[in-house]
């Protein structure tokens, strides 16, 4: 079986994994955001992107909330189309989302531009070496390597430990996380 192959396969399994804890994703979103801020190394100032859930996915609600009573910045991403790496709009607080592709509520696009220190990334599957399974649009593949690029850069899961496998199937294109965050652990990833 090739990469993209045994990827779908991981996909689909890695969403019933994460399905099974829909009822619990609240008290594991908090538990997870406090792992996030008390382990990850985020410098005061540092501007942090986080997402907005969709479905059974890790809500990172509890950790804007923790973060901004620290005072550092959140941005959000925005889709610049097809193939291309995420743009991130600062989110002041109160903002309203507007709807955007792929069924995604994203930052409007007249919000100010600004890149994160820090990224919050969502994934369906993590292995122990930091690779990651998105959704399969390699959004955060090219946005970690444009940044990588320019600026050291932390990018950490966030996600449920229960969304781990021995493997997550990579190529030359996928980039490798950090830091591994859940709400049980967190722990940089060795080099």
């Amino acid at each position: 079986m090739d990469i993209p192959a045994l990827k779908e396969v991981i996909r689909k399994q890695a969403l019933e994994r994460r399905a099974a804890l829909q009822s619990q994703v609240p008290e594991l979103s908090r538990s997870l955001a406090h792992n996030f801020v008390s382990h990850v190394p985020i410098p005061p100032g540092a501007v942090v992107s986080a997402y907005f859930a969709i479905g059974d996915e890790a809500d990172p609600t509890p950790l804007i909330g923790l973060l901004r009573a620290r005072g550092h910045r959140i941005v959000l991403p925005r889709v610049a189309g097809r193939g291309k790496p995420l743009n991130f709009h600062l989110y002041e607080e109160g903002a309203k989302l507007v709807p955007g592709g792929f069924g995604l509520s994203e930052p409007a696009r007249d919000w100010p531009l600004l890149d994160p220190d820090v990224l919050a990334v969502p994934l369906l599957a993590f292995d122990a070496r930091g690779y990651r399974i998105g959704y399969g649009a390699g959004f955060y593949d090219r946005t970690l390597q444009r940044l990588r690029a320019s600026r050291n850069i932390v990018a950490a899961s966030y996600c449920f430990s229960t969304q781990q496998f021995e493997a997550v199937p990579h190529d030359e294109n996928d980039q490798r996380l950090d830091w591994l965050v859940n709400e049980k652990s967190a722990r940089p990833v060795s080099p």
